[in-house]
């Protein structure tokens, strides 16, 4: 059954239309004005400027609509602009827009929570706390496990992203842009290898192995005694969508269980049916100690969470956790309408069809030209990671060409990767089945028109 039937109603006609060169004149003068006044440090992937944006389609001032392959870094999984979400919000603005929960507490923050303790992973008593970033998620899911444990090391992973805040910059393993010239950072992190299967020096390498193998070196290195927590995107986002070899997540949280160690799971960027689950640690079946959470929770409305073990997160003591703005009732509104559009379109079905529609092609692509290494993700969170001809060695300058190629014929892609070499694809969840073809078939243009 096409999954265009399924889908919410639109108010913009789900095709790419582009109508001229861009960027077109308002979009160049809006680039003028914005070199002017926004900080340089600033960058944006594509040089065009929205005026509109409805389920897979983005609107630029100029008038071109954009296929979006890229949900605003996995934040609008619904659908931009979801009915749902809409209404939401604009219901909870005619009633208040802030109070801020730690001085004049509300339903929705409260709501919120019972929904996130429902939909992750475990039937253990849970907690939940709200922030705005993922950052932040990160940053006091880090303060948690190490009130609650007493200890201060913190282990993360080669090739993880986790935020920009100074405790997440020194979390985050790529120097480049996120880390050059910011430092000092946090103390007492500790980076362990991660299990990439492309790139592993020992192709037989297992999934438990390579666990076994950070195990060691924390042993070792660390002490197991010292460690407060071990924190783990499954499947890592911007350093390239690795998804690591089966069973070196299930093998890592047994071990960190035995040691007393709270294992967090980042699903920041792979939460909130992207990988065909709710989570993404579900597929193999994980329960995390501690989750963090954003992106494709709210629709595209700024929202964190923290949802853990209620020992864990009921350690802290009273006014240690909060912020002025977290849990803001308008994006509680909106979470809680993305959810509810997610259980009634059946969103991780949908992803898992995104995967079944997406990938055959996409392999099928990497036998015919030779420049891609490896296709990888889960659901709709997928990869390719482009190398020189038959080698390994990362091709990074054919990643960014074929990026800018299919922006002109009109898909927005986004790239990631530690060595910049890897296109990642987030579409909307709800996408209709011709328009998501429409764009593979602009992809595969792009990387034929390299060779």
């Amino acid at each position: 059954m096409s999954t265009q039937a399924l889908s919410p109603a639109y108010r913009l006609e789900q095709k790419r239309s582009i109508n001229g060169t861009f960027p077109g004149p308002r979009s160049t003068e809006l680039n003028a004005r914005r070199a002017a006044v926004v900080a340089k440090g600033v960058a944006s992937s594509v040089p065009v400027y929205v005026s509109d944006a409805d389920g897979g389609i983005i609107r630029d001032v100029d008038g071109n609509s954009f296929i979006d392959l890229g949900s605003g870094i996995a934040v609008t999984s619904v659908g931009a602009s979801d009915p749902a979400v809409v209404d939401a919000v604009k219901q909870q603005v005619e009633h208040f827009t802030h109070t801020c929960f730690m001085v004049t507490p509300y339903e929705g923050y409260i709501a919120l929570a019972e929904k996130l303790h429902e939909v992750t992973p475990g039937d253990h008593e849970k907690r939940t706390v709200l922030f705005n970033s993922g950052a932040e998620a990160v940053e006091n899911a880090i303060k948690i496990a190490r009130s609650a444990t007493g200890r201060d090391a913190v282990v993360a992973f080669d090739h993880a992203y986790h935020g920009r805040t100074n405790l997440t910059m020194a979390l985050t393993a790529k120097a480049m842009p996120y880390k050059t010239g910011f430092g000092p950072f946090a103390s007492e992190i500790y980076r362990m290898p991660m299990s990439y299967p492309f790139r592993e020096e020992n192709a037989e390498l297992t999934g438990a192995e390579a666990a076994d193998r950070v195990i060691l070196a924390i042993e070792k290195q660390i002490g197991a005694d010292q460690t407060a927590a071990i924190l783990i995107e499954p499947i890592q986002g911007e350093g390239g969508f690795i998804v690591p070899a089966e069973g070196f997540l299930p093998r890592l949280a047994e071990w960190a269980k035995s040691k007393g160690i709270v294992f967090i799971a980042d699903e920041v960027q792979s939460g909130f049916c992207r990988t065909g689950e709710w989570f993404a640690v579900q597929h193999e079946g994980v329960i995390p100690d501690i989750m963090t959470m954003a992106k494709g929770i709210a629709g595209g409305m700024p929202l964190s969470a923290v949802t853990g073990r209620a020992e864990l997160l009921d350690a802290v003591h009273a006014g240690g956790l909060g912020g002025t703005y977290g849990g803001n009732p308008v994006a509680c509104a909106a979470a809680l309408a993305a959810i509810e559009t997610m259980e009634a379109f059946d969103l991780s079905g949908r992803a898992r069809r995104i995967e079944e529609l997406a990938v055959p092609r996409l392999q099928q692509l990497a036998e015919d030209t030779g420049v891609i290494g490896e296709v990888r993700g889960r659901g709709a969170m997928l990869a390719l990671e482009f190398v020189k001809p038959g080698t390994k060695n990362p091709d990074a300058d054919i990643t960014k060409a074929i990026a800018a190629a299919c922006l002109a014929e009109g898909v927005i892609i986004l790239t990631c990767g530690t060595y910049g070499n890897v296109v990642r694809l987030l579409p909307p969840l709800v996408i209709g089945e011709e328009l998501l073809s429409d764009a593979l078939d602009v992809l595969e243009a792009a990387v034929r028109a390299q060779l």
